[in-house]
This record gives C-alpha cells, structure tokens and sequence, in this order.
C-alpha cells in the first residue's frame, strides 16, 4: 500500500503481528494497481464487457465502493483508473505534467452481480480502489484481532485508525486529527471507542506544472483534479472502510454540498477549507 501500519493492543498473542501483515497482504494480492498480478490488475486487463469472478474481500470493497458511487451521485467513481494513470497517480510512471486529452465522459462503468460474485467493466474503465481499500485493510485486520480474541486494540494503517475497546487505563483511545499544514485550526482529539476515522487530503500527494498545483484527488465528472478549494475531509464511521470512501467522495464536492450530503447520510464530517470548519449534524451531535 506504499505505507506502513501500527497497532497498540491490550494482550495481544505472540502472532499478532503476522496476522495483521498478513491481513493487509491480502488486500494488496487482490486489490493493489501497483501489483502486476493482483486481482484487480488482471480484472483491468481482461477484455471490457467480460465477466470475471472474483474473491471475496475483492468483492466486498467493489460492492461497498458502487453503494458510495450511487449515494454521491458519482463523486466516488471506482472506474476512475486511466485518467489517475494518465496524471501520473496510479499504477504508471508519475509524469508531473498534464495530459494533453482527458476522456471524462467515456463509458467508465464497473458492473457488479454480487450472486455470482463477479464484475465487468466499460471500455475506458479500469478499476482503482486506492481511495477505499485501505480503510478495508484496517477493518480486515481489525476483524482477524476480534476472532483470535483480542478485544482493545488502536490499529492505524496509512492514517487511518481504527479503536476497539479501551485502553489499560480505562481510557479510550484517543487520536488527534490531522489538520492541513496550511491551516491554522487546532486538531480535533476524538476517542475511537469501537469507532474509525479517516481523512482525505488534498494537500497529501500532486505536482506543480506553469505555476499550478494538481491534487491527486478527482473530479469524476471533469476528469481533472478538484479545485474546490478543501484541504481535507475527516469521517467518523463505525467501519473503517466506509470512512475511507465516504473521505475520498466528499472531498470532491465542495464544502456545502459535502455537508449537505453528509447530513442526509447521517455521516460525521469535517470539511476543512482553508482556515474554517465546516460540520456536519452528527459531527455536531458528537461534540454534545
């Protein structure tokens, strides 16, 4: 996944550590663009409108990926893989330029029939799940500490975070938010009591060409990097993965309209533009 991972846990057995690498080596056998013979890379491979069965996990992050594409009116689009290509933030070679032609309106559409556990894409999709399947590993891991019994727990992958139980003092696990470095807005401290979080941030990843910096987020609908003007969005869901997604999705609509979204999803969000906060309702009911 291109970072690393920790975990605090309370008791944990002497395999704990080879059991949550092998969680997350999992997610990237099946899921990464980076790895040439991932399941996800030999989907985008296949020949467009074939069907291809795929694992378990694999189909779990597509179905949960689609739910957020349908319910954001596609700000999250997993068939985005050629154009995050073509500026350099996927699997190819990271160019630093922009490419000269963007097909935004092209057939992208990943197809998912969940009873046979399969997908198909349309001819100018190719799958990229970097924006989702993080906030899977985390929950996956976080789901192997649960079987084998460990019960308190704060695991974090890529800074996404995960909080299970309390801690040996009783305290939960209490995390900072990361703020944009540009802004001025002191972190919020949240206690992940059976709770995760995640942040999407536009300052993270880019690149500067003729005096203009490029985020490595997307807006679906144009094919280019968001120029809306957030620096970050942080969700709270009980599910890491859901937190992931729903970051990444948000981020691209703009400050109202990602509250707007929020609140009629019941979602707690922060939307960070510049030096103002922008909260959702259940945020807000959160701080009560």
């Amino acid at each position: 996944m291109g970072t690393g991972w920790s975990l605090q846990a309370v008791s944990p057995p002497a395999a704990t550590q080879h059991g949550v690498q092998a969680a997350l080596d999992l997610v990237v056998e099946q899921m990464s663009q980076w790895e040439p013979e991932s399941d996800l890379s030999r989907f985008n491979r296949a020949m467009p409108g074939t069907w291809r069965e795929i694992p378990a996990e694999f189909a779990h992050v597509v179905e949960v990926a689609l739910d957020i594409a349908r319910a954001s009116g596609g700000a999250f689009d997993p068939g985005l893989g050629r154009i995050t290509d073509a500026w350099g933030f996927g699997s190819a070679r990271r160019t630093g330029r922009v490419p000269q032609a963007v097909q935004s309106g092209a057939d992208r559409t990943i197809d998912f029939d969940p009873g046979a556990r399969r997908i198909r894409r349309g001819e100018a999709a190719a799958l990229d799940l970097s924006g989702i399947a993080k906030g899977y590993g985390v929950d996956l891991a976080a789901a192997w500490l649960l079987d084998i019994g460990v019960r308190h727990f704060l695991l974090e992958v890529g800074g996404e975070l995960r909080g299970e139980g309390i801690r040996p003092d009783g305290q939960p696990w209490w995390v900072d938010v990361e703020m944009p470095p540009t802004s001025s807005i002191p972190p919020w401290r949240i206690a992940l009591h059976d709770l995760s979080v995640a942040t999407s941030g536009n300052y993270r990843r880019g690149f500067s060409a003729g005096g203009q910096h490029y985020s490595h987020s997307f807006d679906p609908a144009t094919g280019r990097p968001i120029v809306n003007g957030i620096s970050s969005v942080t969700v709270l869901h009980r599910d890491c993965i859901s937190a992931d997604g729903w970051a990444t999705a948000l981020t691209v609509l703009g400050s109202e309209a990602a509250v707007a979204l929020a609140d009629e999803q019941d979602l707690a969000v922060c939307v960070v533009v510049g030096d103002r906060e922008h909260l959702s309702r259940a945020w807000r009911a959160m701080l009560d």
